[in-house]
């Protein structure tokens, strides 16, 4: 017999068994950070092939924006600012994993003296760099290019893009 809401030790014990149930999502929060040239930051990781955009997956319970500023303080050693959604990509589960949100947010633009001093905090990454948008996009691996090239439309335009393994699902 289901509980009632009136029953709050049986009624939250009723709602947990239906969340344990329920799916669990991997989440990524990456952002687009430029610098005063408008170049793209990209980052080297050392545990996987190809280049990234700079951020990494959330912690359990952890909202994506707080991931990105996390990770960015701990792998790049800056304080950075979220100013909006950009991009969110429901990646199709692929190899071992399962699905994933993937989200990038505008971070803003890097001051030239920060910029010009920016280097990997950690063992994760080796290089850290700023090219141009053409160039970042050539590094990253397909589904992360076209994520960026998402992003940097949504940052020209305004509308947040909603994405399907890479690509707007009403085109698939």
């Amino acid at each position: 017999m289901r509980p009632v809401p009136t029953d709050a030790e049986a009624w939250n014990a009723y709602l947990a068994e239906g969340n344990a149930k329920q799916a669990r999502k991997r989440v990524s929060a990456d952002v687009v950070l430029r610098d005063d040239r408008g170049r793209i930051l990209t980052v080297n990781p050392t545990y996987k092939d190809g280049w990234d955009l700079p951020g990494g997956m959330a912690e359990a319970n952890e909202p994506p924006h707080r991931a990105a500023v996390r990770e960015l303080g701990e792998e790049l050693g800056l304080a950075i600012t979220i100013n909006r959604l950009l991009v969110v990509d429901w990646v199709a589960p692929h190899g071992p994993w399962d699905d994933q949100l993937a989200f990038i947010f505008d971070a803003g633009t890097l001051s030239p003296g920060i910029a010009a001093t920016l280097r990997p905090h950690d063992a994760e990454l080796s290089e850290a760099l700023f090219l141009p948008a053409p160039e970042a996009a050539a590094r990253l691996r397909p589904r992360q290019r076209t994520r960026l090239r998402a992003a940097l439309r949504a940052l020209g335009d305004d509308p947040t893009r909603y994405l399907h393994n890479g690509e707007e699902p009403w085109q698939i």
